[in-house]
Protein backbone atom coordinates (compact mmCIF):
# COMPACT_ATOMS: atom_id res chain seq x y z
CA UNK A 1 0.00 0.00 0.00
CA UNK A 2 1.11 3.32 -0.73
CA UNK A 3 0.19 6.91 -0.01
CA UNK A 4 -2.76 7.80 2.41
CA UNK A 5 -4.10 4.58 1.93
CA UNK A 6 -0.70 3.19 4.21
CA UNK A 7 -1.34 5.59 6.69
CA UNK A 8 -5.23 5.08 7.13
CA UNK A 9 -6.72 3.04 10.34
CA UNK A 10 -8.11 -0.70 9.45
CA UNK A 11 -11.50 1.03 10.30
CA UNK A 12 -11.16 3.98 8.39
CA UNK A 13 -10.64 1.60 5.54
CA UNK A 14 -13.60 -0.66 6.55
CA UNK A 15 -16.09 2.40 6.86
CA UNK A 16 -14.60 3.31 3.10
CA UNK A 17 -15.53 0.34 1.38
CA UNK A 18 -18.76 -0.05 2.80
CA UNK A 19 -20.01 3.25 2.22
CA UNK A 20 -18.91 2.62 -1.48
CA UNK A 21 -20.18 -0.60 -1.41
CA UNK A 22 -23.60 0.88 -0.75
CA UNK A 23 -23.26 3.42 -3.03
CA UNK A 24 -22.38 0.57 -6.03
CA UNK A 25 -25.64 -0.72 -5.07
CA UNK A 26 -27.31 1.80 -5.81
CA UNK A 27 -26.06 2.93 -9.16
CA UNK A 28 -26.94 -0.73 -10.22
CA UNK A 29 -30.21 -0.19 -9.28
CA UNK A 30 -30.88 2.78 -10.64
CA UNK A 31 -28.34 4.56 -12.65
CA UNK A 32 -26.71 6.90 -10.38
CA UNK A 33 -26.19 8.35 -6.82
CA UNK A 34 -23.05 7.04 -6.69
CA UNK A 35 -20.78 10.58 -6.17
CA UNK A 36 -23.58 11.87 -3.82
CA UNK A 37 -23.63 8.97 -1.54
CA UNK A 38 -19.96 8.12 -1.34
CA UNK A 39 -18.52 11.85 -0.89
CA UNK A 40 -21.80 12.03 2.29
CA UNK A 41 -20.07 8.66 3.25
CA UNK A 42 -16.23 9.44 2.94
CA UNK A 43 -16.24 12.46 4.17
CA UNK A 44 -17.40 11.53 7.58
CA UNK A 45 -14.14 9.24 7.75
CA UNK A 46 -11.86 11.58 5.18
CA UNK A 47 -11.07 14.72 4.46
CA UNK A 48 -13.41 16.03 2.02
CA UNK A 49 -10.94 16.73 -0.70
CA UNK A 50 -9.07 13.04 0.02
CA UNK A 51 -12.88 11.76 -0.30
CA UNK A 52 -13.45 13.36 -3.67
CA UNK A 53 -10.55 12.06 -5.01
CA UNK A 54 -11.28 8.09 -3.77
CA UNK A 55 -14.62 8.34 -5.78
CA UNK A 56 -13.00 9.22 -8.60
CA UNK A 57 -12.01 6.29 -10.20
CA UNK A 58 -15.00 4.12 -8.90
CA UNK A 59 -17.39 6.46 -10.98
CA UNK A 60 -15.42 6.15 -14.16
CA UNK A 61 -15.05 2.33 -13.82
CA UNK A 62 -18.97 1.23 -12.47
CA UNK A 63 -19.89 4.52 -15.36
CA UNK A 64 -18.21 2.54 -18.04
CA UNK A 65 -19.81 -0.46 -16.92
CA UNK A 66 -22.82 1.03 -17.65
CA UNK A 67 -22.62 2.89 -20.52
CA UNK A 68 -21.56 -0.52 -22.49
CA UNK A 69 -23.84 -3.11 -20.69
CA UNK A 70 -26.45 -3.63 -24.63
CA UNK A 71 -22.57 -2.58 -26.36
CA UNK A 72 -21.16 -0.03 -27.95
CA UNK A 73 -23.32 0.77 -30.79
CA UNK A 74 -25.78 1.29 -27.96
CA UNK A 75 -23.36 3.49 -26.21
CA UNK A 76 -22.93 5.33 -29.57
CA UNK A 77 -26.61 6.12 -30.33
CA UNK A 78 -26.96 7.54 -26.63
CA UNK A 79 -23.95 9.92 -27.25
CA UNK A 80 -25.49 11.48 -30.64
CA UNK A 81 -28.81 11.49 -29.03
CA UNK A 82 -27.26 13.74 -26.01
CA UNK A 83 -24.69 15.41 -27.96
CA UNK A 84 -25.69 18.95 -26.99
CA UNK A 85 -25.91 17.80 -23.24
CA UNK A 86 -22.82 16.05 -23.32
CA UNK A 87 -20.84 18.91 -24.70
CA UNK A 88 -21.77 21.90 -23.05
CA UNK A 89 -21.51 18.95 -19.51
CA UNK A 90 -17.77 18.36 -20.10
CA UNK A 91 -17.00 22.10 -21.08
CA UNK A 92 -18.70 23.56 -17.93
CA UNK A 93 -17.34 20.31 -15.55
CA UNK A 94 -13.90 21.29 -16.56
CA UNK A 95 -13.70 24.78 -16.39
CA UNK A 96 -15.11 24.74 -12.58
CA UNK A 97 -13.50 22.01 -10.91
CA UNK A 98 -10.78 25.15 -11.02
CA UNK A 99 -12.84 26.91 -8.50
CA UNK A 100 -12.75 23.86 -6.10
CA UNK A 101 -10.81 25.34 -3.59
CA UNK A 102 -12.42 29.15 -4.34
CA UNK A 103 -16.29 29.11 -3.30
CA UNK A 104 -17.74 27.60 -0.46
CA UNK A 105 -19.13 24.17 -0.84
CA UNK A 106 -21.73 24.44 1.57
CA UNK A 107 -23.79 26.73 -0.26
CA UNK A 108 -23.14 24.93 -3.79
CA UNK A 109 -24.78 21.56 -2.17
CA UNK A 110 -28.33 23.81 -0.66
CA UNK A 111 -28.16 25.68 -4.59
CA UNK A 112 -28.04 21.88 -5.92
CA UNK A 113 -30.36 19.89 -3.27
CA UNK A 114 -33.92 22.44 -3.05
CA UNK A 115 -34.48 22.23 -6.64
CA UNK A 116 -33.96 18.74 -6.65
CA UNK A 117 -36.08 17.58 -3.53
CA UNK A 118 -38.62 20.29 -5.12
CA UNK A 119 -38.49 18.47 -8.46
CA UNK A 120 -38.85 15.31 -7.24
CA UNK A 121 -41.73 15.27 -4.64
CA UNK A 122 -44.26 17.19 -7.46
CA UNK A 123 -43.31 14.34 -9.61
CA UNK A 124 -44.14 11.68 -7.09
CA UNK A 125 -46.93 13.30 -6.05
CA UNK A 126 -47.95 13.52 -10.21
CA UNK A 127 -46.99 16.90 -11.53
CA UNK A 128 -45.45 15.92 -14.83
CA UNK A 129 -43.44 18.93 -15.93
CA UNK A 130 -43.83 19.44 -19.89
CA UNK A 131 -40.67 20.03 -22.53
CA UNK A 132 -41.43 20.52 -25.63
CA UNK A 133 -39.19 18.80 -28.10
CA UNK A 134 -38.43 22.12 -30.47
CA UNK A 135 -36.65 23.73 -27.06
CA UNK A 136 -34.45 20.34 -26.70
CA UNK A 137 -31.13 22.11 -27.60
CA UNK A 138 -31.75 24.93 -25.37
CA UNK A 139 -33.32 22.94 -22.44
CA UNK A 140 -30.48 20.43 -22.65
CA UNK A 141 -27.29 23.59 -23.19
CA UNK A 142 -29.28 25.30 -19.60
CA UNK A 143 -29.46 21.67 -17.52
CA UNK A 144 -25.88 20.49 -18.61
CA UNK A 145 -24.34 23.86 -17.96
CA UNK A 146 -25.74 24.12 -14.57
CA UNK A 147 -24.97 20.14 -13.80
CA UNK A 148 -21.41 21.12 -15.11
CA UNK A 149 -21.30 23.91 -12.92
CA UNK A 150 -22.10 22.45 -9.60
CA UNK A 151 -20.10 19.50 -10.70
CA UNK A 152 -17.00 20.22 -11.16
CA UNK A 153 -16.87 21.71 -7.59
CA UNK A 154 -18.52 18.91 -5.72
CA UNK A 155 -18.39 16.09 -8.03
CA UNK A 156 -21.84 15.43 -7.63
CA UNK A 157 -23.99 16.85 -11.59
CA UNK A 158 -26.44 13.21 -11.63
CA UNK A 159 -29.28 15.15 -9.66
CA UNK A 160 -30.26 17.94 -12.61
CA UNK A 161 -28.95 14.96 -15.09
CA UNK A 162 -31.67 12.46 -13.74
CA UNK A 163 -34.29 15.02 -13.43
CA UNK A 164 -33.94 15.69 -16.74
CA UNK A 165 -34.24 12.33 -17.94
CA UNK A 166 -37.35 11.81 -16.06
CA UNK A 167 -38.83 15.19 -17.32
CA UNK A 168 -38.65 13.67 -20.96
CA UNK A 169 -39.81 10.49 -19.91
CA UNK A 170 -36.84 8.32 -20.85
CA UNK A 171 -37.62 4.62 -21.07
CA UNK A 172 -35.73 2.44 -18.62
CA UNK A 173 -33.15 0.87 -20.05
CA UNK A 174 -32.04 4.05 -22.14
CA UNK A 175 -32.05 5.78 -19.12
CA UNK A 176 -29.47 3.86 -17.09
CA UNK A 177 -27.32 3.99 -20.41
CA UNK A 178 -27.38 7.30 -20.95
CA UNK A 179 -26.65 8.00 -17.31
CA UNK A 180 -23.66 5.53 -18.06
CA UNK A 181 -22.41 7.64 -21.17
CA UNK A 182 -23.23 10.75 -19.38
CA UNK A 183 -21.57 10.39 -15.76
CA UNK A 184 -18.84 8.12 -17.25
CA UNK A 185 -17.14 10.66 -20.08
CA UNK A 186 -17.86 13.22 -17.16
CA UNK A 187 -15.85 11.34 -14.87
CA UNK A 188 -13.13 11.24 -17.30
CA UNK A 189 -13.42 15.10 -17.41
CA UNK A 190 -13.01 15.43 -13.55
CA UNK A 191 -9.95 13.45 -13.44
CA UNK A 192 -8.05 15.50 -15.86
CA UNK A 193 -9.47 18.66 -14.10
CA UNK A 194 -9.04 17.20 -10.74
CA UNK A 195 -5.29 16.40 -11.65
CA UNK A 196 -4.81 19.16 -12.52
CA UNK A 197 -6.09 21.52 -9.40
CA UNK A 198 -4.42 19.05 -7.35
CA UNK A 199 -7.26 16.44 -5.78
CA UNK A 200 -5.77 13.43 -7.53
CA UNK A 201 -2.09 12.50 -7.47
CA UNK A 202 -0.13 9.91 -5.62
CA UNK A 203 -1.14 10.44 -2.39
CA UNK A 204 -4.57 9.91 -3.11
CA UNK A 205 -4.95 7.58 -5.98
CA UNK A 206 -4.55 4.42 -4.27
CA UNK A 207 -7.23 4.87 -2.30
CA UNK A 208 -9.49 5.68 -5.46
CA UNK A 209 -8.34 2.32 -7.02
CA UNK A 210 -8.86 0.47 -3.30
CA UNK A 211 -12.52 1.71 -3.70
CA UNK A 212 -13.10 -0.33 -7.45
CA UNK A 213 -13.85 -4.06 -5.51
CA UNK A 214 -16.35 -2.90 -3.25
CA UNK A 215 -18.12 -0.60 -6.06
CA UNK A 216 -18.24 -3.01 -8.48
CA UNK A 217 -19.38 -5.58 -6.02
CA UNK A 218 -22.10 -3.14 -5.00
CA UNK A 219 -23.19 -2.56 -8.81
CA UNK A 220 -23.57 -6.39 -9.42
CA UNK A 221 -26.22 -6.86 -6.69
CA UNK A 222 -27.84 -3.32 -7.33
CA UNK A 223 -28.00 -4.74 -11.22
CA UNK A 224 -29.75 -7.77 -10.32
CA UNK A 225 -32.63 -5.45 -8.73
CA UNK A 226 -32.79 -3.01 -11.44
CA UNK A 227 -33.85 -5.87 -14.12
CA UNK A 228 -36.30 -6.99 -12.26
CA UNK A 229 -37.90 -3.39 -11.63
CA UNK A 230 -40.64 -2.35 -14.11
CA UNK A 231 -40.75 0.54 -15.77
CA UNK A 232 -43.19 2.67 -13.09
CA UNK A 233 -41.38 0.66 -10.07
CA UNK A 234 -37.97 2.39 -12.00
CA UNK A 235 -39.36 6.15 -12.34
CA UNK A 236 -40.63 5.72 -8.36
CA UNK A 237 -37.55 4.67 -7.01
CA UNK A 238 -35.65 7.12 -8.56
CA UNK A 239 -37.49 9.98 -7.48
CA UNK A 240 -37.33 8.68 -4.08
CA UNK A 241 -33.74 8.37 -3.91
CA UNK A 242 -33.65 11.76 -5.54
CA UNK A 243 -35.05 13.22 -2.87
CA UNK A 244 -32.98 11.64 -0.16
CA UNK A 245 -29.83 12.60 -2.12
CA UNK A 246 -31.64 16.33 -2.32
CA UNK A 247 -32.32 16.39 1.17
CA UNK A 248 -28.96 14.87 1.81
CA UNK A 249 -26.92 17.77 0.21
CA UNK A 250 -29.32 20.02 2.15
CA UNK A 251 -28.46 19.06 5.15
CA UNK A 252 -24.99 19.07 4.22
CA UNK A 253 -24.78 22.53 3.14
CA UNK A 254 -27.05 23.22 6.16
CA UNK A 255 -25.13 21.83 9.10
CA UNK A 256 -21.31 21.38 7.39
Amino acid sequence: MSGILAELPLWVLAAAGGFTLLAGFVKGAVGFGMPMLMISGLATVLPAEVALAALILPTVVTNVFQSLRQGWRAAWQAIIAFRVYLIVLLITLSASAQLVNVLSQQALFIVIGVPVVGFSIMQLVGWTPTLHPKNRTRDEGLIAAVAGFFGGMSGVWGPPTVAYLTAIHTPKTEQMRVQGVLYGLGAVALVVAHTRSGVINAQTLPLSAAMLLPALAGMVVGGWFHDRMPQAAFKRVTLVVLVLAGLNLLRRGLMG
